[in-house]
Parts: C-alpha cells; structure tokens; sequence
C-alpha cells in the first residue's frame, strides 16, 4: 500500500477535531489558572444595616446595642384593644325570604357579609338598618345574631 487512503476532506475533519481538542483543553487550563487566583476573601458578602449586600465590611462606629426583649421571634400576642369592634351595624342590601339568605353592607368596612336565615334573631327586609357579629364562615365571613337596629 505505498498510496494513503485518507482524502482531502478526511485530513480536513481530523484537522477541525484536533484544533477543538486544543481550544478545549487551553480554556480548561485557563479555568484551572482563575479557580487558583480567587481567594476566600472574593467570595465573602456582607449585609448591611439596610439589609443591602455589600463587599465591603460594615463600619464597627455604626453598632449598635439590641435589647433581647425588642426581637420578636413569633406572631405577637394580641392585644385586646387592637381587637375591632365585635358588634357591627349594616344595612341589609340584598335577602331572599323564600330561599332563607342574603347579605348586609357593613357600614364600617363597606364590604358584603352573608347573612342565612337561621342566624336571623328578628325579621329583616332589605334596606333595613341592623346590629350583628360577624364570624368566619365555610366560604367567607358570615352576619350571626342579626338584629334590627334602632
């Protein structure tokens, strides 16, 4: 065999591989060079008083002494007169008598409250001004203890 089988465009693919193969490993030399130059102290955020992330270590004449007793770790503890008002007066905007339910715009928070028949402690129509409680229903706040106001 004194003549090589390899063709022109066989040399060209081998050239193309070999070439990638060299681009290949100078960039995983040069990742190897980089990964050695950063440090511990490249990678090391701070957070300021802001809650900002910095690379620049906080001031130590900016601290600032807590008191244990100021950091609320859980939800706070209600306070009874945080407490809105339990009875609330409304007006009957919408009630059904032969289906039994309706609903009352509250006068303060001006939103809708379902209010069923057997919660009614009087006969209400609509338009009627009226006192109730309100309580947390299956699909939203319900009106119990309905009564006329007057």
């Amino acid at each position: 065999m004194g003549k090589s089988q390899e063709t022109f465009n066989k040399k060209e693919v081998r050239n193309r591989k070999e070439k990638k193969r060299k681009e290949k490993e100078q960039k995983r030399l040069a990742r190897r060079e980089n990964e050695k130059k950063s440090s511990l102290d490249d990678m090391i955020a701070y957070v300021d008083e802001n809650g900002v992330i910095t690379s620049t270590p906080p001031d130590i004449g900016k601290k600032r002494e807590t008191k244990l007793e100021d950091i609320e770790i859980s939800i706070p503890k209600n306070d009874p007169s945080s407490q809105p008002d339990i009875i609330r007066k409304g007006t009957v905007s919408f009630f059904n008598d032969s289906k039994g339910y309706g609903f009352i715009r509250d006068a303060e928070t001006k939103e809708s409250v379902f209010v069923h028949v057997n919660n009614v402690l009087e006969d209400i129509r609509e338009g009627n001004l009226v006192s109730f409680e309100v309580e947390k229903g299956p699909k939203g706040l319900t009106a119990v203890k309905v009564k006329l106001s007057k």
